[in-house]
């Protein structure tokens, strides 16, 4: 029955591949996909995981700068932030950035009236690395009018 479960795994994946190409490790029966999607990873480095933006007024809106360098042999494309909530928005760089340049990931936090005291926020980072997923996080301590 696993195997017939592995053969499956295996036909699907090359039905939708296309071009894959497909390795398995017999003593775990796993399969990995997909080569192609491995030429073009890379790796980046945050100059902070975390940036404390110390005191906001509630209403305000307050900035914090994430860079972004690419330390790996690809051009890094990050092809979205998402913010962990309404109140917070962020910009991305548009164009790859080479192997070797930093950019900057802008994030505006900007609390509700409802937000008071101590806030951890964070935006998930998407991009052509492995691991594709980056949590950045920022936190505050928003005053009361």
């Amino acid at each position: 029955m696993k195997n017939s479960l592995l053969i499956l795994t295996i036909l699907v994946t090359l039905a939708c591949g296309g071009k894959s190409s497909v390795a398995v490790d017999e003593g775990k029966k796993t399969v990995t996909g997909n080569a192609s999607d491995d030429l073009s990873k890379t790796t980046m480095k945050f100059d902070n995981d975390e940036i404390d933006l110390g005191n906001v007024q509630k209403g305000s809106k307050t900035k914090a700068i994430f860079t972004v360098t690419n330390t790996g042999k690809n051009p890094l494309k990050i092809t979205d932030v998402k913010p962990s909530c309404g109140c917070t928005t962020a910009s991305k760089p548009e164009n790859p950035i080479l192997p070797g340049k930093s950019e900057k990931i802008e994030i505006y936090f900007e609390p509700n009236s409802e937000q008071v005291k101590e806030q951890i926020k964070s935006v998930t980072v998407i991009a052509n690395t492995d691991p594709p997923v980056v949590v950045l996080k920022f936190k505050a301590y928003v005053l009361p009018n």
